[in-house]
């Protein structure tokens, strides 16, 4: 990390961190970030969350669960210059935006929240293990800026970690890492983000990560991997990966039997999925719930194609606890794996052995896709919003669900008397109770 750099964007950003804890006793949503131009040429992109913030990860300030969609930020950002952050499983189809876009982007742990704007990571929910990075275990319960961190292209949130990726192609992971999820070589907990030093030649360009495992894909497509493994074979490595503890390897290792280079990665509950550069999915690990999708319950370490798949192009991966989603080039959404809270969206609750589009999205063009533990959300090119699976603490954003909700439904946003116009969503991420979004209000 450079620090002359590091020192610039604190410096840059410090009226924007005192602003928000200023606003966040009050209702309306504190701006985090304000675009040097002119108003005319700014559109505000609002953060908002919903579900069960017991833990702060709703970001509103205080314990709550929120019944639908409410604003925990506001972000006034160039209209013709921004873009949306690297996404664990999903693959760039066009050139990365020039280095002047704003990029944003956010994730959803267990039980913490993150938002990446410029390159800065805010973040904020529960502090056990220090997930939070800023030296404690204590909660936060407002979008915070972590001053260790500058630079980021993506973050991914686990379960008690969390990891970053810098434009400088540099891993960091903090928080717990007693089954090997931070890559560090040692199990114990790191209270400040600290840099992943790989074997790997070159720089990274995408990573992902889970309850506790974890994942970065080098610029030639080679994919490393680390964390827990415990005979499931999640991580990918076969006999004699090298030396670990307790059903646990903290050292970053190389998938081997990956014949193609990989674009993107996706970490499940208890296997993992990746991407070629082309678009054809591979995965491996447990498959007791037909997480892999290959019509059968037999899993292991070695990496596979999926049979149905090999001639349609994926565009991104979601991986759930033990549910699988997957986004076509043409806008249709596939899952597949355990359907017992409804999460795979095929108005039942029966496993699905193999791919099956989800018909109920099938007259929509879909552009992003995210999973939870047992929920699973779809996004349209429209800005419309539409979820699924368990709707226990009413994580899916709509008041009035049964517990299980198998059919995708569209989330209705409340306007707000606040000048905006309607809500257009552009991303969704999912923790273990709660959700968020990024949506694109224009001045009414």
């Amino acid at each position: 990390m450079v620090m002359p750099l590091l020192r610039h964007r604190l410096a840059t950003l410090t009226h924007r961190l005192r602003h928000s804890s200023a606003a966040a006793a009050t209702p309306k949503p504190p701006i985090l970030y304000t675009a040097d131009t002119t108003a005319d040429a700014t559109a505000t992109l609002q953060v908002l969350s919903w579900g069960k913030g017991a833990s702060g990860q709703l970001g509103g300030g205080v314990e709550e669960t929120r019944l639908y969609p409410s604003p925990v930020a506001n972000l006034a950002v160039p209209k013709s210059s921004f873009a949306l952050s690297q996404t664990p499983g999903r693959r760039r189809l066009l050139p990365s935006p020039p280095k002047r876009a704003l990029e944003v982007g956010l994730s959803c742990g267990l039980f913490h929240s993150s938002l990446i704007v410029d390159g800065a990571l805010w973040i904020w929910g529960k502090g056990d293990g220090g997930r939070l990075g800023f030296g404690h275990e204590n909660p936060l319960f407002v979008p915070t800026l972590n001053p260790h961190l500058d630079n980021l292209l993506s973050v991914a949130l686990g379960g008690l970690h969390s990891v970053a990726l810098t434009s400088d192609g540099e891993v960091f992971t903090w928080g717990y890492g007693g089954f090997g999820a931070l890559g560090h070589s040692v199990y114990h907990r790191e209270l400040f983000p600290r840099l992943v030093k790989g074997s790997w030649e070159g720089t990274i360009k995408h990573i992902a990560t889970s309850g506790t495992h974890t994942a970065a894909i080098t610029e030639s497509g080679e994919l490393y991997i680390w964390g827990r493994d415990e005979g499931d074979g999640r991580l990918g490595l076969g006999p004699g990966r090298g030396p670990d503890h307790a059903g646990g390897l903290s050292i970053p290792s190389k998938v081997k039997e990956l014949p193609y280079p990989i674009a993107a990665v996706s970490c499940g509950g208890f296997f993992t999925m990746a991407l070629t550069v082309d678009g054809q999915l591979w995965n491996w690990g447990a498959n007791s719930n037909y997480e892999l999708g290959r019509g059968d319950k037999i899993g292991g370490w070695k990496p596979r194609p999926v049979p149905s798949l090999e001639n349609v192009k994926i565009i991104q991966l979601a991986s759930g606890g033990y549910h699988s989603l997957a986004l076509t080039d043409d806008g249709k959404v596939l899952s597949w794996g355990h359907g017992g809270q409804g999460q795979l969206g095929h108005g039942s609750i029966q496993n699905q052995k193999i791919p099956a589009v989800v018909e109920a999205l099938a007259h929509e063009n879909i552009i992003y896709i995210s999973c939870g533990g047992s929920s699973s959300a779809a996004v349209t090119d429209n800005g419309k919003l539409y979820m699924w699976g368990n709707a226990n603490d009413s994580q899916l954003g709509i008041p009035g669900l049964p517990p299980v909700q198998s059919c995708p439904v569209e989330v209705n946003f409340l306007m707000e008397d606040d000048g905006l116009g309607p809500h257009k969503v552009l991303s969704v991420a999912i923790g273990a109770s709660h959700a968020m979004c990024l949506a694109l209000r224009e001045s009414s």
